[in-house]
């Protein structure tokens, strides 16, 4: 049987929101910049070295409404990030359009799982072996952010930056966990590859969410 609170996801005009904030965005193309981040609960992949497994679980989160969401958003934001848990799980139609509606630049972060509902400025695309992304989300990336956990990820990233369109931009992660070992080898391997460049979670070192 399906829940009450299925059903109002399913619509789209109700998602189970973990947590939404305003910070600055820690890592990849536009690191730096302020961002109100919506963080929807419910994943698809589930990285064993996810640092928000606490996102994995909607049912955890509370069913909110999109017009509640929208109106804890400060008025002088100009960008919003979709991220998760997988925010491409959902219906995201209306939340987008209300958002544009507001002016707002809509980017999100995916691991492409599932083809994007909704009006998105731009994606990020994190791509993960445990669930392959989908082509057309491939094919519209702006950004290609690869997790380097150990070295055989380094063929992984090259296998998808063979995949998306010549103005992605290509991004290097370390996995925060290993990031003393791996950085070391990001670096050594963008000086022989200089079509990447190095991404790193700037908001950890500076102690923001």
């Amino acid at each position: 049987m399906v829940s009450k609170n299925q059903e109002l996801v399913e619509t789209g005009e109700y998602l189970p929101i973990m947590e939404d904030f305003y910070t600055l965005q820690g890592e990849g193309a536009h690191t730096g910049k302020a961002s109100y981040f919506i963080r929807i609960g419910g994943c698809d992949v589930g990285c064993h070295w996810c640092d928000v497994k606490e996102s994995w679980d909607a049912s955890k989160h509370p069913v909110t409404s999109i017009k509640t969401l929208i109106e804890r958003i400060p008025e002088n934001v100009k960008t919003v990030v979709l991220t998760g848990g997988e925010p491409s799980s959902y219906n995201l139609y209306p939340l987008t359009k209300l958002l544009k509606q507001r002016g707002f630049k809509i980017h999100m972060e995916t691991s492409g799982s599932n083809e994007i509902r909704g009006h998105v400025d731009w994606i990020c695309l994190s791509p993960k072996k445990l669930q392959r992304p989908v082509e057309k989300v491939i094919n519209n990336a702006h950004e290609l952010k690869c997790i380097i956990y150990n070295q055989n990820d380094f063929k992984f990233a090259e296998e998808y930056a063979a995949k998306v369109k010549e103005s992605c931009e290509l991004f290097l992660q370390p996995e925060w966990s290993k990031s003393k070992g791996i950085v070391p080898q990001i670096i050594h391997y963008i000086l022989k590859n200089p079509k990447w460049k190095i991404s790193i979670q700037t908001h950890k070192f500076l102690n923001i969410p």
